[in-house]
């Protein structure tokens, strides 16, 4: 029955709809909804992995980066144990450059066309 779930709620909504199916919502700000998994990071991101494939996936400094097609997913450790999942609609932000190099896959790498900080060279697609 488990795997029926997995299996359905991978060809539902992919990831977005995975964690909101599997773990608690605790707060939501605008496109950014935050999750808590009593998992630590590791079998967390497993978990959602196994449920929807990433286009693209990085690490760094405890976190772990996973981008869909309309969402990236940052899963990190949380005060107390377990993890914190946060889940962010990427067509404003991410698209007009508001993160980080997260590494391949992630472009555009910095943000666009240079305004707040060094120019990117990817395209936004």
């Amino acid at each position: 029955m488990v795997a029926a779930a997995i299996v359905l709620s991978a060809c539902g909504g992919g990831a977005k709809d995975f964690i909101a199916d599997n773990y608690s919502k605790t707060s939501q700000d605008g496109d950014v909804v935050l999750y808590s998994s009593k998992d630590p990071v590791g079998t967390t991101v497993s978990r959602i992995v196994d449920a929807d494939e990433p286009a693209a996936r990085s690490a760094d400094g405890g976190n772990e980066y996973l981008r869909y097609d309309d969402d990236i997913v940052t899963v990190s450790s949380a005060s107390g144990g377990g993890s914190t999942i946060k889940v962010e609609d990427i067509d404003g932000t991410y698209r007009s450059g508001g993160y980080a190099y997260l590494g391949p896959g992630f472009n555009p790498g910095s943000p666009a066309g240079g305004s707040s900080g060094s120019g990117g060279s990817g395209s936004a697609k």
